[in-house]
């Protein structure tokens, strides 16, 4: 997380153990339903007490993998636009077939053009499905309408959210008061 608690991306454990010895991070700690940070010293003396998988043995030493992390001089908000990618466009259609409805694997799916580019089709948000190998060439150079195809949903660029990037949202419950969106809760007083 940003120094303003915002989510912003993951990173390898060696990276978290990395910036938490150089002191350039703190863990994130959730006990019960409070959190609070540990710098690399005090996060090592309370992974002591822990029998867990997910910890690194060293020589003299055990420590805890860390979930979460703060980064204490790294402030910039997440970029508020799902960049166009192929991943992000299999990503936004679900691995769906936006023609057949079937969901496959990646290396079955391709990316289509609604409006063919001979036509002034864009490579745009609004313009690309996610399309099986078999849709793709049925439909071939064509709109759906010529085609004899239909959509099952008109495209569209999608809502950001932070660490729309992989595919997957970590489904760790540490994370989640982060970053969704139903966790965020703000009392306003008198």
């Amino acid at each position: 997380m940003n120094r303003l608690w915002q989510a912003v991306n993951w990173c390898t454990a060696r990276r978290a153990f990395n910036l938490l010895y150089c002191g350039h991070a703190y863990v994130v700690h959730k006990n019960k339903d409070d959190f609070y940070t540990l710098d690399f010293f005090e996060w090592k003396e309370h992974s002591q007490e822990y029998n867990g998988n997910d910890v690194v043995h060293t020589v003299s030493f055990k420590i805890r993998v860390p979930k979460v992390i703060l980064l204490l001089l790294f402030e910039k908000v997440p970029m508020k636009e799902v960049k166009f990618t192929r991943h992000n466009v299999f990503e936004r259609d679900g691995y769906v077939c936006q023609y057949c409805g079937e969901k496959y694997e990646t290396t079955y799916l391709n990316l289509d053009h609604v409006i063919p580019r001979e036509r002034g089709g864009k490579t745009t948000w609004e313009n690309v499905v996610c399309s099986c190998i078999w849709c793709n060439s049925k439909k071939g150079n064509r709109t759906p309408q010529e085609a004899g195809m239909k959509l099952l949903k008109k495209p569209k660029k999608p809502k950001w959210r932070p660490l729309f990037v992989s595919g997957k949202l970590p489904t760790e419950d540490a994370w989640q008061r982060f970053i969704d969106v139903n966790c965020w809760e703000v009392s306003l007083t008198e």
